[in-house]
């Protein structure tokens, strides 16, 4: 299936600021997150970002919090963002089917989330080098990455991503989006 951007929405689940340092590859994640978001932003294509009990594990990390709207901020308590009806509203009402999902921990919320949307009828797309583990957590890692797969959810990358909303090099936001693949 490929990716359209008038069909997308950006989904970046819990980089917060308790959890994310103990991440492995944090830095790479968030670099790749803020590309996409940048994306995201030039192609009008819907964001949402999820907190998970911020009171906790602390707020998602600057600068990414402070390039979210208080519309597109989700505080949750579950694991999976699509257990709380109220998100699941917010996503139907994008009026869009492709959820590309950034963030972290993926064997515990971004599997949930995507096999919870899944399970609602929208397609998860996993950036597979935008999200990740605690470094200890890595088999996890591994099998939630092939368990999101198996059912059904696609796999991509941050350059993928990018060039599919681009579509063209004739694009107006091409040069743009060619820059942040050159600084990935």
């Amino acid at each position: 299936m490929r990716l359209h951007r008038d069909d997308s929405v950006l989904l970046v689940i819990d980089i917060q600021r308790k959890l994310a340092p103990h991440v492995a590859g944090r830095e790479d994640i968030i670099r790749r997150t803020e590309a996409l978001m940048t994306a995201a932003r030039r192609f009008d294509v819907p964001r949402l970002l999820t907190e998970h009990c911020p009171n906790q594990i602390g707020a998602v990390i600057e600068p990414l919090r402070s390039q979210f709207t208080a519309d597109e901020i989700f505080v949750k308590t579950a694991f999976s963002a699509t257990d709380h009806p109220e998100f699941i509203e917010r996503v139907h009402a994008t009026k869009r089917r492709q959820i590309v999902i950034t963030g972290m921990e993926v064997h515990v919320c971004v599997l949930q989330a995507a096999l919870g949307l899944q399970q609602q009828g929208f397609h998860a797309f996993v950036v597979a080098d935008a999200v990740g583990s605690r470094g200890v957590r890595k088999l996890d890692c591994e099998l939630a990455l092939r368990r999101m797969e198996q059912a059904g959810c696609v796999l991509a990358t941050t350059e993928t991503v990018l060039f599919e909303w681009t579509r063209h090099g004739t694009d107006a936001h091409f040069r743009d989006v060619l820059a942040l693949v050159k600084a990935l």
